[in-house]
């Protein structure tokens, strides 16, 4: 059953908006980095036409992510006018923490370091949401939120709502392109860009998003790797590692609960 791209831009927008207004909350802070699953909600919060913020937060960025997201959010400020468009530099801020924990030589040093921008970033998102009243929106789409786990605990998983969550990752192709987003941002290479590399997405998941999906509808489906052979093989077990290493991210916190014959 193909996506109904229309009624489901309307259905999501209506979602935001009425969300937005019972929690009596003014509006959308959206954090855009210049990929498509930030573009696509910054641009369906803008649609609710509820006051959005848009922040580029750049830190030691690609200049072809800064340069996708500024020509983004320009286009939003231009055909939206609930739009703001700020941008925080956070590189300074990164540089300091980053000299305050020299751990050089720890295993984990550089995957803590990519984590904290996020973190950075979310600490920015929250710091604007909370001057105006207004809901963080999260850009995870469903692969990654309840898939493979694939965003950082607190940093870009730190949202009020997540409006493109039940949305695979060719479905925010699909609405995306319905919604007139920048070329240039539909054909970039998916990637978090917390690392100074440039690794994208599939260098980090070592699958596609379409083979990560797929894989996503075999366990749904109740198949299970013993039913594949090859290269499918390989991409169930990718996607089974993932999954199980960032199950955490994806349940609820646990709560000691405390029997009750101790109190």
């Amino acid at each position: 059953m193909s996506l109904q791209t229309d009624k489901s831009i309307e259905f999501i927008v209506s979602w935001l908006k009425n969300y937005a207004v019972t929690s009596k909350m003014n509006g959308f802070v959206v954090g855009v980095s210049g990929g498509i699953d930030s573009a696509l909600t910054s641009t369906l919060c803008a649609k609710t036409g509820l006051p959005t913020l848009c922040i580029e937060m750049p830190i030691k960025q690609d200049s072809k992510q800064v340069s996708r997201s500024s020509q983004h959010t320009h286009w939003l400020a231009e055909t939206f006018d609930n739009i703001e468009r700020k941008v925080v530099a956070l590189d300074d801020v990164f540089s300091s923490f980053e000299q305050l924990n020299s751990n050089q030589n720890h295993i984990n040093h550089k995957l803590s370091l990519a984590n904290s921008r996020a973190r950075l970033r979310m600490t920015t998102l929250y710091y604007f949401a909370a001057l105006d009243k207004r809901l963080v929106a999260g850009t995870g789409n469903k692969v990654e939120d309840f898939g493979v786990g694939f965003y950082t605990k607190y940093g870009d998983g730190g949202v009020d709502v997540s409006p493109i969550a039940d949305l695979l990752k060719s479905e925010v192709r699909i609405l995306a392109q319905a919604l007139g987003i920048n070329k240039s941002i539909l054909e970039a290479a998916p990637t978090d860009g917390l690392w100074d590399d440039g690794r994208t997405d599939e260098d980090q998941l070592g699958a596609t998003y379409p083979e990560l999906e797929w894989a996503m509808a075999q366990i749904d489906a109740g198949r299970t790797i013993n039913n594949f052979e090859g290269r499918q093989k390989k991409v169930m077990t990718t996607y089974l590692n993932h999954h199980n290493v960032n199950k955490h991210k994806m349940i609820p916190i646990p709560v000691c609960a405390l029997p009750e014959d101790l109190r």
